[in-house]
């Protein structure tokens, strides 16, 4: 009980003291145009209220994320809230906030184009395609999964394939049309439901008897994952909590509200800010997890019970702890807002790939001929199996996110800031993503022993190109 109120607090508490020393260290200035200003092109550089810009930048990067992610962290035990609350202020809110910032300093690129700035033309060219795949999996993991789901609710010959392709053409129309006719119009209001949905469960969580059964941190530092043989605390919790915690994912759409914010000093409210409050539902989340079903133990129960189909717990918890409105936000929850991350997955792509060919996206058949390719591609996936596309998602995730936090390392080292702020992260994923690769299923799946020493001497060859780096 106690670590979970903790928790939430730390959170807070990092917004309004780390989050402004970031800000500092950045140098926003409220006297510098912005791209949406100087840029404006009615379709992707577009002036909205930060207000607006935070609620959509919030949809953008939660979707699904904190409530599955954090769900099937928890099994873990109490440990994830701790990951949660220093991942996401020391490491996934800076990452956020960073991306945005300098995306607006260099006209709204996108960020493989911050990448390539700063860590060489050869990394700018990989992470270009790298990118571009791991927007497109985001994309037909978020058309296959909602799909399935409004299968299994409506009439037989509404079947999967239908409602992907109802889903296909709505992403078409949010990735084509200029961003305030849909995205701006709508995410505020899914964004703002995401949140009554945490505020919801959170209140359950209070009243309904649920707090007491909230393990505590201090008494439970262990991993407490069933088979915690076969899933080690680390690296399994740090990529199975991203959305969160950190993401890369994020950093790809910090640039698209790059391009409508109004004022650099609006950054740590809608870059930093969402990230934090995500970073709460998550929080949420977990602690719900483990409550509803009696502890770490049961929750791990129930992970097995329905074949690690965390969407069908989230509906559970909703409809027991809120009733029939709860039935209708667990809906929105594992349908809507997830189709409204993978709809600005391939708006990202596209504006990755015209940033990539300087292709102006002005007109529409510029937009068509940049989207056709990458949603032909989505939709072959979606025939791909599910678990598969989500697991290699989950891992080039974590892989951006590292590679992002290396990319801001340089620039603030560039700078002569304090890159300490991203270089400790930047080691810390570093050791993360490579142990992960060695071990897991989709990897090279050999002994944990092997990938210890792999997560130790990966950030340590890491550490040391940058040392050299800096004394050239």
């Amino acid at each position: 009980m106690y670590s979970f109120i903790l928790a939430i607090f730390g959170l807070v508490l990092g917004y309004f003291l780390y989050g402004r020393f970031v800000e500092r260290v950045f140098g926003a200035n409220s006297q510098n145009q912005t791209p949406a200003y100087t840029m404006q092109d009615g379709v992707d550089y577009i002036p909205m209220p930060w207000w607006k810009a935070f609620l959509i930048q919030f949809l953008n990067i939660a979707g699904l994320g904190p409530i599955v992610g954090a769900i099937l962290g928890a099994a873990y035990g109490p440990v994830a809230f701790l990951w949660i609350v220093l991942g996401n202020i020391l490491a996934g809110a800076v990452h956020d906030y960073f991306s945005g910032m300098i995306s607006i300093r260099m006209g709204g690129l996108s960020i493989p184009e911050i990448i390539g700035k700063y860590l060489g033309i050869s990394v700018k060219q990989f992470m270009r395609v790298f990118t571009l795949i791991l927007m497109i999996l985001v994309g037909a993991a978020f058309i296959s999964g909602p799909a399935a789901l409004m299968a299994s609710l409506t009439p037989d010959y509404l079947t999967k394939n239908v409602w992907v392709f109802i889903i296909l053409t709505y992403y078409i129309l949010a990735t084509l049309l200029p961003i305030d006719k849909i995205i701006g119009r709508f995410y505020p209001i899914f964004g703002l439901a995401l949140i009554i949905m945490a505020v919801g469960i959170s209140i359950a969580i209070f009243t309904g008897g649920y707090l007491y059964d909230i393990p505590e941190i201090w008494n439970n530092m262990h991993n407490m994952k069933a088979n915690a043989d076969k899933f080690p605390l680390f690296p399994m919790l740090f990529v199975t909590i991203s959305c969160g915690a950190i993401s890369g994912f994020h950093s790809t759409q910090s640039p698209m509200m790059a391009r409508c914010l109004k004022n650099e000093k609006e950054g740590r409210k809608v870059f930093y800010g969402a990230m934090v409050t995500e970073g709460i539902i998550a929080l949420i989340w977990a602690a719900i997890g483990m409550s509803f079903y009696g502890g770490a133990q049961g929750l791990n129960s129930a992970i097995a019970g329905y074949n690690g189909e965390a969407t069908i717990i989230v509906r559970e918890i909703s409809n027991t702890t809120l009733g029939a409105i709860g039935g209708i936000l667990a809906i929105l929850g594992v349908v809507a807002a997830p189709i409204t991350t993978g709809d600005t997955a391939y708006r990202s792509a596209r504006l990755i790939v015209a940033d990539f060919l300087k292709f102006s996206q002005k007109s529409l058949s510029n937009r068509v001929l940049v989207s056709l390719p990458l949603f032909i591609i989505g939709f072959t996936l979606t025939q791909v199996k599910f678990d598969i596309i989500w697991r290699y998602m989950f891992w080039s995730n974590q892989v951006l996110a590292t590679v992002v936090l290396w990319a801001i390392t340089v620039y603030l080292a560039q700078e002569k800031k304090p890159y300490i702020i991203t270089l400790l992260p930047a080691l810390f994923m570093t050791a993360v993503v490579s142990n992960y690769i060695i071990i897991a299923p989709e990897g090279f799946k050999l002994s944990h022993w092997v990938g210890y020493i792999v997560g130790v001497l990966t950030p340590t060859v890491c550490l040391y190109v940058f040392a050299r780096y800096l004394k050239r």
